[in-house]
């Protein structure tokens, strides 16, 4: 069981010394990975968008974009990896995306795994010009395109939203291909991560345990009706404090283990604490906790 952290990019700021030391200290406690969230914008809740009251973000809140966050952190870093949790592709270009990925792979020595999911925010998929409602029809191309870029030289694909003619990145990732894990905690998420992805990041009140237990089960009957192994299909949890409490945070490890996840995150942010420091306690005390 493979223990992570996740990145508190609303509380975290913007102190280039800050988060490098962040990061270190998540290396040095042994922790596997650490996840970044993203939004490439936030919308305004006010005026004529107040019907966009209780999203879980806003302009207000800060998000570092994770590639950038990354590419800073794997400089100071040897063996921490890094988790996008969930990168919207959906608002993104393929191929751009496809080209970032595999120059932050081969900086990080193949430290990557992109997670990536559909999103919610409408907003930025209009500022991007992109389709906000096909976007999970979308992301099952998308994915498929972006292994190709990562495994072949030279690619030529035609598809319902995708053309490249004879094209390739350079340069090609470390890993070939670049592990791909879909986040979202609805059951067509669940099935498209058995049937496509590399694993699947069980968010909201799937992070915690038992409650996951059925996701899991419609995961790994997905990836068999796909022909594919069922335990070749990870499971990464989030456990959020802000939900649980310490003891119950630590407490979830064990049972998101017994019911078949690989690995688990805290997510520490909404929970008062003030300090990068203050993360940092609280993140090596759900580590001992966890007994792992």
């Amino acid at each position: 069981m493979k223990l992570g952290v996740v990145f508190p990019q609303t509380e975290i700021g913007t102190d280039p010394g800050a988060i490098r030391a962040f990061g270190q200290a998540v290396e040095e406690l042994g922790f596997d990975h650490l996840i970044a969230y993203d939004h490439l914008l936030g919308a305004d809740d006010r005026g004529p968008y107040a019907h966009r009251q209780g999203r879980p973000y806003s302009y207000r809140d800060q998000f570092l974009e994770p590639f950038l966050l990354f590419a800073h952190l794997a400089a100071v870093t040897t063996r921490l990896n890094f988790m996008t949790g969930v990168l919207v592709l959906g608002q993104r270009q393929t191929a751009l995306v496809a080209k970032q990925a595999a120059v932050l792979d081969v900086l990080t020595g193949g430290r990557l795994r992109l997670g990536v999911g559909t999103g919610w925010n409408d907003v930025e998929y209009e500022a991007l010009g992109e389709e906000f409602r096909n976007r999970g029809a979308r992301i099952e191309e998308q994915i498929e395109v972006l292994r190709a870029l990562w495994t072949n030289d030279v690619v030529s694909y035609e598809g319902r939203w995708h053309k490249i003619t004879a094209a390739g990145v350079n340069p090609l990732p470390v890993q070939r291909p670049i592990p791909i894990w879909i986040g979202g905690s609805v059951e067509a998420v669940f099935k498209r991560a058995g049937r496509i992805a590399d694993g699947w990041i069980a968010t909201g009140r799937f992070g915690v345990g038992e409650q996951s237990r059925g996701a899991i089960e419609t995961v790994r009957t997905a990836a068999s009706e796909a022909g594919r192994d069922p335990a070749s299909v990870g499971i990464e949890g989030i456990v959020n404090l802000s939900d649980l409490g310490l003891d119950a945070a630590a407490a979830a490890v064990g049972r998101l283990r017994d019911i078949g996840a690989d690995s688990a995150s805290l997510m520490t942010m909404n929970t008062g604490l003030k300090t990068p420091d203050d993360h940092i306690e609280i993140m090596r005390r759900w580590k001992e906790g966890a007994g792992i």
